[in-house]
C-alpha cells in the first residue's frame, strides 16, 4: 500500500477524488439540511457509504496494477542478472500488456544477438588457431632454409648479404604475424585475461631487463621511478602492452636520449606515463598513431610495421583502462595508461 502511495501521479488522483467527494458532499448536505434534517442524516450516511466504495474500488484498482508493474521490474531485473530466458507473464489486453509484451520481444531479439555472436566469435578462434598453424609453420621453415644458407662456408659475400637481408624480413614478417594473430584473438574475445594484483616495481624492472642491451648499445637511457603500487591485471599481457610501448619509443629516440617509465596511485587511478626526449609526434600524426598499420609520412622509422601500438591500445582496453598520448615535435612523446582500481583493493 505505501509503495503505491509514494507515487506521486497515483496520490495527486487520489486527494482530486477525495477533494471532489467532499466538496459534493458539502453542497449535498447543505442543500438537504435546508429542506429536511433527518433526510440529511440518511444522505450522509449514504454519501459516505458511497464514497468508501469509490476510494476502495480505486485502491484495489491500483494496487493489482502496481502488482503488476512490481513482477514486471522483476523479471527484467532477473533478465539484468543473466536469466535470458526471463519474460514479462502477460495474456491480457491494454496498453501495458502491449508494452510488456515489446519488452520480451526486444529480449528475445538481444538474445538472437548475442548467440550470433557468440557463433560468430567462436568461427573466429577457430580460425585464427588455423591461421596461426598455417603461417607460422613455413615461417619456422624458411629460418632454418635461410639459417643454412648463412652457415655455409664457401657461401660468397653477396649470398652472405642477401641471408642477412632475408633473416631480417623474416623477423618482421614473424613480428607481423605474431602481433595480427594476438590482436585478432583480443578482438575475437578469445583470450581469457587472468587477473593478479600484481606489483607494478616488479614488472617495471621486467620491462627494464628487456631493453637494458638494447639501451647500452644504442647509448640511450632507459629509467624507472614510482613506488609500491599494485595494479589487477594479467601480468603477461600487461607486460606486452608495456613492452610494446617502451620499444615504440626506443625506435623513435637517438643516441643519448632517454626513455622515462613513471607509476603513481592516486584516490581512484593508477597511471603508468612512458615518456622519452625523442623526435617526437607531428600534430597531422597524433590521431591516427593508434591505427593498424599507420605509417606517417614525418617519420624516420622505416621496419616499424604499425601495430605495436594498436596491440599496447587492445590490451589496455581489454583491462578496462584508458591510453592518451601528447607530443612536441623535437622534444619527447608521452603515453598515459590509466586503470581504475577496483573497490576490492
Amino acid at each position: 500500500m505505501m509503495q503505491m502511495l509514494a507515487d506521486r501521479h497515483i496520490r495527486r488522483f487520489l486527494i482530486t477524488l477525495s477533494v471532489m467527494l467532499a466538496v459534493f458532499f458539502a453542497l449535498a448536505q447543505a442543500q438537504a439540511f435546508l429542506l429536511c434534517r433527518q433526510a440529511c442524516v440518511w444522505a450522509a450516511l449514504l454519501f459516505l457509504l458511497m464514497s468508501a466504495c469509490i476510494l476502495s474500488a480505486c485502491l484495489l484498482y491500483f494496487r493489482r496494477q502496481q502488482r503488476i508493474l512490481e513482477h514486471a521490474v522483476a523479471r527484467i531485473e532477473a533478465y539484468l542478472r543473466g536469466d535470458t530466458r526471463a519474460r514479462i507473464d502477460c495474456d491480457e489486453e491494454g496498453e501495458l500488456c502491449r508494452l510488456f509484451h515489446t519488452v520480451n520481444t526486444l529480449a528475445a531479439v538481444l538474445n538472437a544477438h548475442a548467440d550470433n555472436e557468440l557463433r560468430e566469435k567462436a568461427f573466429l578462434k577457430d580460425t585464427i588457431s588455423d591461421i596461426s598453424h598455417q603461417l607460422k609453420t613455413p615461417l619456422a621453415a624458411l629460418n632454418v632454409y635461410n639459417g643454412l644458407i648463412q652457415s655455409e662456408e664457401d657461401a660468397s659475400p653477396a649470398v652472405r648479404e642477401f641471408a642477412a637481408l632475408s633473416e631480417r624480413e623474416l623477423d618482421r614478417m614473424e613480428t607481423l604475424v605474431t602481433n595480427l594473430l594476438k590482436i585478432a584473438r583480443l578482438d575475437a574475445g578469445a583470450i581469457l585475461l587472468e587477473n593478479n594484483a600484481e606489483e607494478l616495481p616488479d614488472m617495471m624492472q621486467e620491462v627494464e631487463r628487456r631493453f637494458a642491451f638494447r639501451a647500452a648499445q644504442e647509448r640511450k637511457t632507459l629509467s624507472l621511478s614510482g613506488g609500491s603500487v599494485r595494479l589487477l591485471c594479467d601480468r603477461h599481457w600487461m607486460l606486452e602492452a608495456l613492452g610494446n610501448i617502451v620499444k615504440n619509443a626506443f625506435d623513435h629516440t637517438g643516441e643519448g636520449d632517454c626513455i622515462r617509465i613513471e607509476w603513481k596511485q592516486f584516490a581512484s587511478v593508477v597511471q603508468i606515463r612512458v615518456s622519452d626526449t625523442g623526435c617526437g609526434i607531428h600534430p597531422e600524426d597524433l590521431p591516427h598513431i593508434f591505427k593498424r598499420f599507420y605509417r606517417s609520412r614525418f617519420s624516420r622509422d622505416t621496419q616499424g610495421i604499425g601495430l605495436g601500438l594498436p596491440l599496447a591500445k587492445a590490451v589496455v582496453e581489454a583491462h578496462s583502462g584508458s591510453i592518451e598520448v601528447s607530443s612536441v615535435p623535437g622534444r619527447g612523446t608521452t603515453l598515459t595508461l590509466s586503470f581504475l582500481i577496483p573497490t576490492e583493493l
